[in-house]
């Protein structure tokens, strides 16, 4: 029992590690998209918190989502006193480890650490999220496409509803419907997996658009040299 319950608090880890080729379907970025990375945070906090942390992300720094603290501590901060803290889980490392044999890995840079030749991180979360289905030969009663034997069970099939694997044609069937209908279900994953890429590096946008000024900086520097250049020389042959 205790080696079961270490493989299941382990098993992100496994399948972000893997390196199966499989095909993975595009994320949809949501990156500029505030509104979507708030519906992200608040899945993730909802499904995945529970017992994975974000331990490099600090709640305050949702507030970069166009969030205020008040609605951050209203409706997200559920682990944490202040605001100021990280998005730690609430149970303690030590006593799950003493629980289940193993501390529950980190999500807070799964997106980038999942990267790979056969696409993103972000693509592979997609994928892989979207890709559990029954298998009554798995001890949690679920299993993956992209990873197979994955001991993590199927956190949001409330959502998704059940799937099942054709085995003749390999293709997944949607058995037992969801809450929502399956184009809500992959819109509702892709704002997730746009809040943990998010998460790898809540900067990324700034740093971007910072270097788009300074490119275009460069731009209008180049062409005062320029001119600068053609006047000085302008006498001499």
């Amino acid at each position: 029992m205790k080696k079961l319950l270490t493989a299941l608090l382990f098993a992100p880890v496994f399948a972000f590690a893997s390196g199966a080729a499989v095909h993975l379907d595009k994320a949809p970025d949501v990156q500029g998209d505030k509104a979507a990375l708030q519906s992200g945070a608040k899945t993730f906090v909802n499904y995945c918190l529970n017992c994975h942390g974000a331990s490099f992300v600090r709640y305050n720094r949702l507030t970069e989502l166009g969030l205020t603290e008040q609605q951050v501590k209203d409706n997200l901060m559920f682990t944490a006193d202040k605001i100021g803290e990280p998005m730690r889980i609430a149970g303690r490392a030590e006593e799950q480890k003493k629980w289940f044999g193993a501390t529950p890995p980190d999500l807070s840079l799964v997106a980038r650490a999942r990267a790979s030749e056969a696409g993103t991180g972000a693509d592979w979360l997609y994928t892989y999220l979207r890709s559990f289905y029954r298998d009554e030969n798995r001890p949690t009663g679920w299993n993956n496409t992209v990873f197979e034997n994955v001991g993590m069970p199927h956190v949001l099939w409330q959502l998704q509803g059940q799937q099942t694997l054709n085995h003749e044609s390999h293709k997944l069937e949607l058995a037992v419907p969801g809450k929502v209908s399956p184009a809500e279900y992959d819109k509702q994953v892709a704002d997730l997996v746009g809040f943990i890429v998010w998460m790898g590096e809540p900067g990324a946008g700034f740093r971007k658009q910072l270097g788009f000024g300074v490119l275009a900086f460069l731009v209008v520097l180049f062409g005062f040299a320029y001119a600068l250049k053609k006047n000085y020389w302008k006498d001499i042959k």
